[in-house]
């Protein structure tokens, strides 16, 4: 159709191989007589139809035969061009305050013209601007020949003459349309010829320009020169838009003049049409630029305007076209040029279909996926950023990009959106080894030769580029939003998709190739975070804005496979039904909020979690590596090339994985990043204790706890995720940049922290709680000077802090010693207890707590069960590590010993094995029983009285006792190689225990229960230990004294008890049937009617809230006293008892403190 379009034209039918418009042979000997539309050129097989222009009408041949309807669009859609083109515009021009060249027969070119502000600092040649003329006294207005201007303007403007003379004198500046001429010569022959030029033929003069064709040849020798002289590679649209910067500078030169202002209106009337003429042309050339003769090897279409886009970044230089500037769009063009275009095309709706296919060319640019991306030798991709922008600035096209199908493509998947959606590969752009490995291995090579400074360089020439992205990418998505309210719809649509594509990336394994990467999640997150600023101000003033049921209101994320705080699918969707609401839209501001929280979720989270992996694999690497290196008998054996071998790959891929960490470091630990995603967090967690603040007024005042044990289900149905990800961020925080929080962050944070502590029926999840009590536990760790860490301070002032921390720590320390899981034996060691035992050492200093902590004790009933545990705990921990260390010592004797080189390799790597197990589970096991063991140092010397209940102290004096006797009498089985390697201090852990001793020797109470400690206790021991602590300066003088006079005392007692207690053979039914001892307070069970001992059910009842015979929920409240039974017993102790007996031996005898036994075995410990 084209093609036929062009012969009908050209009043002939020319062939044109190759599509570039070449004449054949044949047709060289044709000449061009006529436009007649019945030219017999034209085959006899195609019929005629009449398409109509505003200065001639053109018979053009169809094909009777079936053709594609996209033919017939496009020859409709050329006569519509020039109709459109013709309609007089009264329109001003759109200012671009760019001065171009004055036309005049031989235009000279004019100095590159200061770019407007919003593309100044695109420009690639900036100069400076023109400098205004000296006042002057008004003139008398000129006088205009409109018929003669409009004849040099056109002529100037489009570079064309009907005169061969002038043709000549211009040295063919002035292009002759010889075939033209002599066609309105027949066509008017009683008119002066050559005609003059005016808007009437504008159309005619602009078409028989951009049919010739300097490749093609000819017979006539007159027109030879003119094709000749045609500029060489040029085309069209080159064409076109040296026109169109002539008809500007036209314009300008018209406005300077002093001309009457209905002449002015006039001429300006005419300039008009010949832009709006040339931007028509300028869009069908970049949909059809096979419409016209082109030069070959060129990229025509949309190429030809994406490469002035490419040029507005001045880093992009390798993009920029080597055209002359006179016959492209500079800089200081485009924001005018695609204002024309958008006035043109916007009406009719065809502004896609001329700019969409330059977008794509744009965004999907191949600099966009080379290896190299961002840290390239090249800065290509800037570029597109900086043509993105132009384009955007422009708010009909950032509609438009919107409105497009590839603006969020409806068959995208996780993987492919950031490759097929159009801001796709921008987004991806990163520094994450898995997409980006070049960057990683040239920034990063060798990174356990690289110095730490050196490492610092290349975060921050990395993370420079980064900002220069994202602050770019944002600013991108903000205008767009900003362009109409669909357009902002449309971006809130791509941020869900994103979100519900990747639902799969929060799981715990994931294949990275079927989510999208780190790099386009990461950055997705920092627009959103950017775009969350402004409603997050320091006073919280529109905190409120945010809708706390959008989940009800909006299904833009979707809920139905996440796990919600504390409630049931069941329940979650029920409320869902009830606050649908009348179907009005949340506000942007929720629409960020619930966003910009979802895509934390499933992108920036998992992204940390990434790196975090890293880490246990370099941890891994490294144990394999020390096994591989520690056995030493392949040494001299055929086996070494290969043990050599292996031992080299684990290191290589060490290597790789150091760097990888580096290369996620760059973007995590970006400053600029951490700052802000501190500053969201913060504000979320102000907004979920808002939440559930009975007044909805926190942070002013500040929320009172605990919270009410009544949690609102709109709580409790909002996705868990909301509170896990503000956890795992603060936990990853004060983990690795703690120091990030010295600016703003730690008071909200602990206020969160406290707040679902003091209230852990808030959250279902056991493991969430634990991380919230963790976050406290880096927290108070040591760093860069500080001995108690980044939150010690905050925990030592603020007001909240020292009411609750010492309350909600023991709440929490009981509460989790059923976590339901099947783990949670240990996991309330390795996850609970042991950051529990650490913070209340670290604040244990400051008064304010200690009086919270007997302000506690008073709550009798819980503060006993608090002790139960942690002397449970204590029994345990001590017991196994020093299990553990005795194994050790026996393995490492073994492996001294001269047989052990003769044992097959299998035995010894065998044992090697065991012995490191032994040594990891040793050094766990030793942390925390020393840990617990001061705690209950601290605790006893505070507040005595709950360590004294019936149901405690005798477990107490017998944990202690068991503990002193093998620290005393199994030294030498506790001898290990590097004791400091297991975290193993004898000594401490003696005066620690011996300190226990002594905070409680005042308490009547605490020494009968070690008097009737039958299985361990022994005047002998404390002997021991008292000459170990007084040689060892284990212990004052005096605190050796006072333990003296503490065992003179056991032994009064025992005496007594034993004088007391020869009852004979006690009957059965006075037994307890759990402890086998003597019952003095009988109990019945209400379930399963068993008797015991109130002391023993109670002591029981501490650790489990079970019957302990049918297994039947059981409270101290529920057991029923059996005062028959006890009358009884009573009875039988009066029968049975004997008077009392006095020692009569001196307290001074009682006790050796002389005995010097074993002591050398200690001191070797």
């Amino acid at each position: 159709m084209v093609l036929q379009l062009r012969k009908v034209l050209n009043g002939r039918g020319r062939e044109e191989p190759g599509g570039r418009g070449q004449r054949t042979q044949e047709e060289r000997g044709k000449h061009r007589r006529s436009r007649h539309p019945n030219n017999a050129s034209v085959p006899s097989k195609w019929r005629r139809t009449r398409v109509c222009f505003p200065s001639c009408t053109f018979t053009i041949a169809m094909s009777s035969t079936p053709q594609d309807d996209a033919d017939r669009i496009r020859l409709k859609r050329l006569a519509k061009l020039q109709s459109a083109a013709a309609s007089t515009s009264s329109s001003p021009e759109p200012s671009s305050g760019v001065p171009t060249p004055q036309p005049n027969p031989s235009p000279k070119p004019a100095p590159i013209p200061k770019p407007s502000p919003a593309f100044k600092r695109a420009a690639s040649q900036p100069s400076a601007a023109p400098v205004p003329a000296p006042a002057k006294r008004p003139a008398a207005p000129l006088k205009l020949d409109l018929p003669a201007w409009e004849h040099e303007t056109i002529r100037d403007v489009l570079r064309v003459t009907l005169d061969r003379g002038a043709a000549d004198a211009s040295e063919h500046e002035l292009i002759w349309l010889k075939p033209l001429a002599e066609e309105l010569a027949s066509e008017e022959p009683q008119q002066k010829q050559p005609r003059s030029l005016d808007a009437e033929i504008l159309d005619r003069l602009l078409i028989a320009r951009l049919e010739l064709d300097p490749q093609s040849m000819s017979d006539d020798l007159e027109f030879l020169p003119v094709l000749a002289s045609l500029p060489a590679g040029q085309t069209v649209f080159e064409y076109l838009v040296g026109c169109w910067k002539r008809a500007n500078a036209a314009r300008s030169a018209l406005t300077k003049k002093n001309y009457p202002p209905s002449e002015t209106h006039r001429a300006l009337t005419v300039l008009d049409k010949v832009r709006d003429l040339l931007i028509s042309y300028a869009g069908l050339t970049l949909q059809e630029p096979e419409m016209f003769p082109q030069p070959p090897g060129r990229d025509l279409g949309p190429p030809e305007l994406v490469q002035p886009l490419l040029s507005l970044s001045s880093l992009s230089a390798p993009l920029l076209s080597s055209s002359s500037p006179r016959s492209t769009l500079g800089p200081s063009d485009i924001e005018l040029f695609l204002h024309d275009l958008v006035r043109r095309f916007e009406p009719d709706g065809e502004l896609e279909s001329v700019l969409g296919p330059v977008v794509q060319h744009l965004l999907w640019h191949e600099c966009l996926f080379r290896p190299g991306g961002i840290g390239g030798g090249d800065s290509s991709w800037r570029g597109v950023l900086g043509g993105l922008e132009a384009l955007v600035a422009v708010k009909p096209i950032a509609v438009m990009i919107t409105k497009m199908e590839a603006w969020n493509p409806p068959n995208a998947t996780a993987p492919t959106i950031e490759t097929v959606s159009l801001m796709g590969p921008l987004l991806r752009l990163g520094v994450f080894e898995r997409e980006w490995p070049q960057i990683a291995s040239s920034y990063f090579s060798e990174p356990e030769k690289r110095t730490r400074p050196d490492v610092e360089t290349s975060f921050a020439s990395l993370r420079g580029t980064l900002k220069s992205l994202q602050s770019t990418l944002f600013q991108v998505f903000n205008t767009i939003v900003r362009a109409s309210p669909e357009a902002r719809e449309n971006v809130l649509q791509y941020f869900a998709r994103v979100v519900a594509l990747n639902r799969r990336r929060a799981g715990m394994q994931v294949e990275p190739d079927t989510v999208s990467s780190d790099a386009f999640m990461v950055n997705l997150q920092t627009i959103l975070l950017r775009f969350a600023e402004p409603f997050m101000d320091a006073h919280y003033s529109k905190i409120d804005k945010i809708d706390p049921q959008y989940f009800a209101h909006s299904n833009r994320i979707d809920l139905k496979e996440e796990t919600r705080v504390n409630a049931t699918s069941e329940e979650a969707g029920k409320w869902e039904e009830e606050n649908r609401g009348d179907g009005t839209a949340p506000n942007f501001i929720s629409d960020i909020f619930y966003l910009a929280l979802a895509m934390n979720h499933y992108g920036y989270q998992k992204t940390i979690q990434s790196y975090d992996d890293l880490a246990k694999t370099i941890d891994d690497m490294r144990r394999h590596l020390d096994m591989l290196q520690g056995d030493t008998s392949w040494q001299g054996t055929p086996f070494q090339a290969r043990a050599e071998a292996a031992i080299n790959t684990v290191k290589t891929e060490m290597s790789k994985v150091h760097m990888q960490q580096f290369a996620y470091e760059t973007q995590l630990s970006d400053p600029e990043l951490v700052f802000r995603s501190i500053g969201f967090t913060t504000f979320v967690s102000t907004w979920l204790i808002r939440f559930v603040d009975p007044k909805k007024k926190h942070p002013s005042p500040t929320i009172e706890l605990p919270l009410s044990k009544d949690v609102p289900l709109s709580f409790r149905v909002l996705p868990e995720y909301l509170l896990e990800d503000i956890v795992d961020y603060y936990l990853y925080i004060v983990r690795h940049t703690p120091q990030s929080l010295d600016l703003s962050g730690k008071n909200e944070l602990v206020i969160f922290c406290l707040t679902f502590l003091t209230s852990t029926w808030y959250i279902k999840n056991p493991f969430l709680k634990a991380k919230i009590n963790e976050i406290l536990f880096f927290g108070i760790l040591g760093y860069r000077g500080e001995r108690t860490g980044v939150l010690g301070g905050t925990l030592n002032s603020h007001p909240l802090a020292l009411k609750h921390v010492m309350p909600a720590l023991m709440h929490f320390y009981i509460e989790v010693e059923q976590t339901g899981a099947s783990s949670q034996f240990y996991d309330k060691f390795n996850l609970y207890r042991r950051n529990i035992a650490y913070i209340l050492k670290a604040v244990w200093d400051n008064p304010v707590h200690r009086d919270a902590l007997r302000n506690e004790a008073n709550n009798v009933e819980r503060f006993v069960r608090f002790v139960n545990l942690m002397i449970n705990d204590v029994t345990y921990l001590m017991d196994e590590s020093l299990s553990e260390l005795t194994q050790i010592h026996n393995i490492q004797a073994e492996m001294e010993e001269p047989s052990w080189q003769t044992k097959p390799p299998q035995v010894r790597r065998e044992r090697e094995a065991t012995l490191r197990q032994l040594e990891r589970h040793a050094i766990g096991y030793t942390t925390l029983g020393r840990s617990t063991v001061d705690m209950l140092k601290i605790f006893t010397a505070e507040t005595k009285g709950p360590f004294m209940m019936p149901e405690i102290v005798g477990r107490l004096a017998a944990m202690l006792d068991y503990n002193l006797d093998v620290l005393i009498n199994r030294t030498a089985e506790l001898k290990v190689k590097e004791p400091e390697k297991y975290k193993f201090e004898p000594r401490r852990l003696l005066s620690d225990i011996l300190q226990v001793y002594l905070n409680l020797s005042d308490q009547g109470e605490f020494a009968r229960a070690v008097a009737e400690d039958g299985r361990s206790y022994k005047k002998e021991l404390f002997e021991k230990a008292m000459y170990i602590a007084r040689h060892r300066n284990l212990k004052t003088p005096d605190e050796v004294e006072l333990l003296r006079l503490f065992v003179v005392k056991v032994e009064e007692t025992k005496a007594t008890i034993e004088a007391e207690e020869d009852l004979g053979d006690i009957p059965d039914e006075f037994l307890d049937p759990l402890m086998f001892t003597l019952m003095r307070d009988p109990v019945t069970l209400p379930s399963s009617k068993a008797v015991v001992d109130r002391s023993t059910i109670k002591a029981h009842l501490l650790s489990d809230s079970k019957d302990p015979f049918n297994r039947q929920p059981l409270s101290v409240e529920d057991v029923v006293p059996n005062p028959e039974l006890k009358a009884k017993i009573d009875t039988f102790l009066a029968d049975r008892r004997r008077k009392g007996t006095a020692l009569d031996v001196p307290p001074e005898d009682i006790v050796n403190m002389n005995n010097e036994t074993e002591d050398a075995q200690m001191q070797e410990t």
